[in-house]
């Protein structure tokens, strides 16, 4: 029986099971594919639980400005994010305050601002000070 348990409990241990799932990594780079729906952004990540997530506030001018080159964009583009620089990425949004449950952040490029909501908390276990993407094509 204690052979058992201590196995169970190793399992649980191990899976994570029960948590929300968040970047393991402090260097992980994640990708969705926003696309334009009911007039505004909105993106799908069923493995987060995330069907039709609305942008708002803010964000969805910030992206109308990363997808303007990008051919039938609001078809769907790719939009690669990380908490870590990483090689290639062209934007950056800084973290100013949270208020609602989500974060104001500003992006300096676009010079505009914007509010995320907690569904950001799907990929961080916090708000990162700087949130560093990239626009592309699919």
């Amino acid at each position: 029986m204690r052979k058992i348990l201590f196995v169970a409990l190793l399992i649980t241990t191990l899976c994570g099971c029960g948590k929300k799932p968040v970047a393991t990594s402090s260097n992980s780079i994640f990708v969705i594919a926003p696309y334009r729906y009911a007039g505004t952004w909105v993106f799908n990540d069923v493995s987060r639980g995330l069907y039709q997530e609305p942008f708002v506030a803010g964000i969805p001018g910030i992206i109308d400005k990363l997808a303007e080159d990008i051919p039938d964009a609001d078809k769907g583009f790719r939009l690669l994010f990380s908490a870590q620089s990483f090689p290639g990425h062209t934007h950056t949004l800084v973290w100013k305050v949270k208020e609602a449950g989500g974060n104001w952040y500003a992006c300096p490029q676009c010079q505009m601002e914007g509010w995320l909501c907690p569904a950001l908390l799907k990929y961080f276990r916090e708000a990162p000070k700087v949130i560093y993407f990239k626009a592309e094509k699919k």
